[in-house]
This record gives structure tokens, C-alpha cells and sequence, in this order.
């Protein structure tokens, strides 16, 4: 796992982060001292939910949110399936209703709990189909995990339009205008992609549906923004927001859904009275501390993380572009609009909004066209450097998203995504940038 005899720099950091000494901290004492059920009535119970509900307050608080409005899941792929396939089931259950208004009116306990919909394995029961309010909006550049379920619709019914990145590898307002109909009942695009770091200005899709006067619930994946960019869940607008654990110094195994007030989700996991009868099974109380505590302390020392991170991934570039004469930079132009890449521009990058953001600072797509991207992985490794192609859950498979974006063949071939954290040094993206530029010059080109 380790170089034994060399620097070791891990720049995988979109794939997955180290868990902070405080997380770890945190949740060995609670494996200690917090072990009974959040669910039982007594002393150990009531310990055991006052953490589970601190921790859902320090995450609330991260997001901008009310802590009701926070539910925890087993990570990002339950969160964003639940957020899909738990609206679609009332979709379905109220199928015929116009646009307006759907999946956001007060339903029965007794509506919530039918077996008709989605409640049974997920399907469709066979000869229904939507007659209006069918429509779902997505783009092609989605993690899997939202690509699928709604594939999954599709299949069932649902007419799904995909959207496809600007060059930049960016979804435009423009494009989001244009596919949005007056039958449009959910849509789902991430606020930051996992490959490219490109932000969506999500916020204009929300002012776009409400402009129209439009029920369209908004679902994002925040998965690569929370503690990240600057944003609120009420700054981008979203009806429901998933964020992981593990991206941001937390431990694996733990995510979470925040879901607007007025909207309505059938449960995903059935089997209990949990986070409030939404997501059966025992919550995981000692990884909901963990992310509870990397969440807090990651909120609190955004600007000084996101200064560091920046002038991290302006080195980078910068070294790149003086030794490493072939390189493609895939995430193009600055972090933040209008924005220098002086050191003294640095704080204002932490400050601004959002929206403001071209790119996350975390992520740097860049290709070395002429080389495999598996090549250059198990140089780069050899020399005790980890870096990915794509998303860690593609596994080698060619990039999704560079496809979408028209790429050129050998710049998809040649990517490389480099994703940074709190705890990368300069010393590691020089020594990241000599073993490249020596890999450059020394490995056979791609026939």
C-alpha cells in the first residue's frame, strides 16, 4: 500500500479521504461509552440518541439546514437512489395529477404506506403507466448512482431527458431552461462533478422552476461540494441534497439525505421506525459521529481548507505547465470567476459564493494525450503516487462524463484526475510533477 523507500502522496482524495484523528476519536468513544440502541427507551438508549441527534445537528449546521431535515442513510448511493426512487413511488401513486404541486402535497399515512407504486421490489405494476407528470430531467455526466435509478424509471414509464455538458463540462442554465416542461415532475444534476470538479450553477435551475411557477422537485448531489465550495442547502435551492461521509475526512458507511421542508419521499428501506420512519434499520451511531465531527470541523475551517487547497492545485498547475510540455489541462480556466491565480487572491476564493465557482478546488482533470490512463496509474503508483481516470466506482471503464463532453479520443484515454485534500503538501505536488514529466519521457506512447 505504502513506498517503502520513497514519498508516499495520495491525490485520490475525490475517490475517498483519510478520517480525521477527531473523527476517529469520537466514534471509539462511542463505541465505548455509546453502544446501546438510539432506539431504546432507557439511560444507554437516550446516550446513545443525544449523540446520533448532536451529530445530525453538527451536519444540519454544515449545511445550512434544520436538523429535521437531515436523515441518515448507509452513503451517497442510498441517498441519491432513495431521492429518486422514493419521490418517484408517490409520482406513480398520484399518477395523472398535473405538474404543479406533485410530490409536494400532504399525503395520508395510509397514502405513504400503500403497496401501490414502487413499494414492492421497486416495479411498476405491469399495464400502468404515467399519463402526464412523466417527465424527469438528468444529465449525462451523473455518478451511477443517480444514472441508474433513473434508467431504472425510464424503463418504467418515466420519459427521461438527458443533458449534456457544455465543452467546459459544465451544465448550462440554458440548457436546464430548454428541456424543462410544464410536465417536468423531478430533476437531478450534481453540483459538482466528481471527474471534471465542474460546479452547476444549480441555483439557476431552481430559480428557473419557481420562475415558471413549476412543482418540479430538485434533487443535487453534493456529494463532492459539502465543506468544498461555499453553499447552503437554501443558497442552492434544492429540494433534496445528498452529501457522503467519506469525501470530507469522515468515515465510509455513513451519507445522508436532507430533504426540504414540504417534501414528501416513500421510504427506500422498509423495516422499522427509524429516522423517523423513513429508513428502517439501526442507525450507524459511531460512523454518524464521525461524519458528524469531519462535517463541524470541516464547516469551521472552510476558508482556511479551501486557501490551502486552492494554492495547492494552482501549483500544480503551474509546475505542470513548466515541465510537463504535453500536458492537457481538462478542467480549464480558474477556480472562481474572474478570479487571479496570484497567492494574494487566495482568501477571496474561500469567501464567495458558490456560483462564483468554475471549479472545485479539489479536483484537477488533466490527460497526457498519447498515453493510457492505466499506464501512467501503475507508474505513478510504482513511484508510491495514487491518482484515478474517473470515479473510483467506474473501476476502469472509460470516462462517462470526458465522453460526453466530446473529448478528443487520446485526450480521454490519457486523463487523469488529481484530487487534493487538507492534508497535501507542496512537497508532494513536486514530487507528483517530476515523477509525471519523468513518465512522459519515459514510457512508450499508446499505438
Amino acid at each position: 500500500m505504502h513506498k517503502s523507500d520513497g514519498m508516499n502522496v495520495y491525490f485520490d482524495n475525490a475517490a475517498s479521504t483519510r478520517v480525521r484523528d477527531e473523527a476517529i476519536e469520537a466514534m471509539v468513544n462511542v463505541m465505548k461509552d455509546g453502544f446501546g440502541n438510539p432506539s431504546s427507551m432507557h439511560s444507554y438508549g437516550r446516550f446513545a440518541r443525544d449523540k446520533l441527534e448532536e451529530a445530525r445537528g453538527s451536519l444540519a449546521e454544515a449545511l445550512g439546514a434544520k436538523a429535521e431535515c437531515i436523515y441518515f442513510t448507509s452513503g451517497g448511493t442510498e441517498s441519491n437512489n432513495w431521492a429518486i426512487l422514493g419521490a418517484a413511488d408517490l409520482l406513480i401513486r398520484k399518477r395523472g395529477s398535473p405538474a404543479k404541486g406533485v410530490g409536494r402535497e400532504k399525503l395520508s399515512d395510509k397514502e405513504v404506506l400503500s403497496d401501490e407504486g414502487f413499494s414492492k421490489n421497486n416495479e411498476l405494476p405491469p399495464g400502468k403507466r404515467l399519463k402526464s407528470g412523466r417527465h424527469i430531467i438528468t444529465s449525462a455526466i451523473e455518478h451511477s448512482a443517480v444514472l441508474d435509478p433513473v434508467k431504472k424509471l425510464e424503463s418504467k414509464g418515466f420519459e427521461v431527458t438527458y443533458l449534456e455538458p457544455d465543452p467546459s463540462g459544465h451544465i448550462t442554465a440554458e440548457a436546464f431552461s430548454n428541456a424543462l416542461r410544464d410536465d417536468t415532475v423531478f430533476a437531478s444534476i450534481m453540483l459538482v462533478n466528481n471527474e471534471t470538479g465542474a460546479v452547476n450553477p444549480v441555483s439557476e435551475f431552481s430559480r428557473e422552476i419557481k420562475r415558471r411557477g413549476l412543482g418540479t422537485i430538485l434533487h443535487t448531489d453534493a456529494i463532492q461540494g459539502l465543506n468544498k465550495i461555499p453553499f447552503t442547502v437554501k443558497s442552492i435551492g434544492a429540494d433534496l441534497v445528498t452529501v457522503s461521509s467519506h469525501k470530507i475526512n469522515g468515515p465510509k458507511g455513513v451519507g445522508a439525505l436532507c430533504v426540504k421542508d414540504g417534501v414528501k419521499l416513500a421510504p427506500l428501506i422498509l423495516g422499522g421506525n427509524h429516522e423517523k420512519g423513513l429508513r428502517g434499520g439501526t442507525e450507524p451511531l459511531p460512523a454518524a459521529v464521525g461524519f458528524g465531527v469531519a462535517a463541524k470541523l470541516g464547516n469551521e475551517e472552510f476558508e482556511e481548507t479551501v486557501e490551502h487547497v486552492q494554492g495547492l492545485r494552482e501549483y500544480v498547475s503551474d509546475l505542470l505547465m513548466a515541465e510537463v510540455p504535453d500536458i492537457v489541462f481538462i478542467s480549464k480556466g480558474s477556480v472562481a470567476s474572474g478570479q487571479q491565480s496570484d497567492s494574494n487572491s487566495q482568501r477571496a476564493y474561500a469567501k464567495k459564493s458558490f456560483s462564483d465557482y468554475d471549479y472545485s478546488p479539489f479536483i484537477l482533470s488533466i490527460s497526457l494525450p498519447g498515453h493510457k490512463s492505466e499506464v501512467l496509474m501503475s507508474y505513478l503508483d510504482g513511484e508510491g503516487i495514487c491518482v484515478s481516470r474517473s470515479a473510483a466506482c467506474k473501476k476502469g471503464a472509460r470516462s462517462r462524463t470526458l465522453e460526453a463532453m466530446h473529448l478528443n479520443n487520446d485526450v480521454i484515454d490519457g486523463a487523469l484526475r488529481v484530487s487534493f485534500s487538507r492534508y497535501n503538501t507542496k512537497d508532494e505536488a513536486e514530487y507528483f510533477v517530476k515523477v509525471l514529466k519523468k513518465a512522459a519521457e519515459t514510457l512508450y506512447k499508446a499505438l
